[in-house]
Formats: C-alpha cells, structure tokens, sequence
C-alpha cells in the first residue's frame, strides 16, 4: 500500500524507496552544505558592534590592506581548525571569532602591555 509516495510493507515498516529519487533530483539543485560554507568563509569579516567602538575608542584605522591581511590570517588560521585567534601586528590585536568570521574585539599596540588574553585558542602573527 503506497501513501504519500511512502510505500508501507505488510509487517508495518515504511519503505521510503520510492522517495529516494524524488530527494537526489532535489538535492542536485541544492548546493552542499560544504559549498555554503566556504562560500560564507569568503565574503570577508565582519566587525561586532563591541569590535568596532573599540576601534573608534583606540583610533584603529582599518584600510584595505589591513583588511586583506587580516582575511589572510584568519583563513591561515581556519586551514589549522582555530575556532577564536588573536591576530597580532603592528596595528595592534584583533580577537577573531573565526567560524563566525568576526572581529569581536580589539586592542592597540600601547594597550598591549601587561595584558592577558583568555578564550583564544590561536594566535597569528601578521
């Protein structure tokens, strides 16, 4: 007996065989989950709210080579399976949540001194 395209077999298990094709057709026009991601990991980083008052806070000017560098080493450190990086150079540090690809925080060369940084489990040198 079929219903809903769902063939049911006499002991009362349900066979989806019959949908089988029906999902590889559809899943054929769907990009794979894999593609979505690297996708996302492409269009760039975004800067938190918090990250960004930060930057004005410190004048942190972020330019467009700052900006690729930053992209660079952030993708250096997902290569390595970082989840939260401290990217550090001379414009200062810059906290990267990378899955998310989001600067969350950041920190000026002067305030670097004396400071710890916690839930980082990377850290890339520019």
């Amino acid at each position: 007996m079929e219903m809903n395209g769902v063939r049911r077999l006499d002991n009362g298990q349900v066979s989806a065989n019959s949908r089988k094709t029906d999902a590889a057709a559809q899943g054929a026009c769907q990009p794979a989950f894999g593609d979505l991601l690297q996708d996302h990991a492409r269009e760039g980083l975004n800067f938190s709210k918090h990250a960004a008052k930060r930057m004005n806070e410190r004048d942190i000017a972020v330019d467009t080579q700052l900006m690729s560098d930053l992209e660079h080493a952030v993708e250096e450190a997902r290569k390595k399976g970082a989840r939260d990086v401290a990217v550090i150079g001379a414009q200062g540090v810059f906290i990267v949540n990378v899955p998310n690809n989001t600067v969350v925080t950041t920190m000026s060369q002067s305030d670097m001194k004396e400071r710890v940084f916690t839930n980082i489990d990377s850290a890339v040198l520019m």
